[in-house]
């Protein structure tokens, strides 16, 4: 959970570095929380023809900016540019080219590098 309240907090510096586990645990707990949300919609009957229900898709949007920043700095952090993940809006070769971008090893020699969200205090 400390991982997904450090990438909210560097939501807006997506000039930084993130590594693999950081940008992982991120994705894990948005994942688990649109289950929770798309449940309780499901629940109090706020869904809508589309799919999804307003909590749901206020949350999606809440967590856009943060989402797109998280993914250019674990770009930045493989030695790639953030403009790499532009290549998702090809629907599936993207999606592919992404993920594999996302689990390769990070760069060496990078400097100032967190491993560990408790070293931010």
């Amino acid at each position: 959970m400390n991982w997904y309240l450090h990438a909210l907090k560097e939501c807006t510096e997506p000039s930084g570095h993130s590594r693999r586990k950081e940008h992982w645990m991120f994705v894990l707990f948005n994942i688990l929380f649109a289950i929770a949300l798309a449940f309780v919609d499901g629940l109090l009957g706020f869904t809508t023809q589309s799919g999804g229900g307003y909590p749901g898709r206020v949350y999606s949007l809440a967590v856009l900016v943060t989402g797109i920043a998280a993914g250019v700095r674990r770009l930045h952090d493989t030695g790639r540019s953030g403009c790499w993940l532009l290549i998702g809006l090809i629907p599936l070769p993207g999606a592919i080219v992404l993920i594999v971008f996302f689990v390769l090893e990070s760069e060496a020699g990078k400097k100032g590098l967190r491993t560990n969200p408790r070293q931010l205090a």
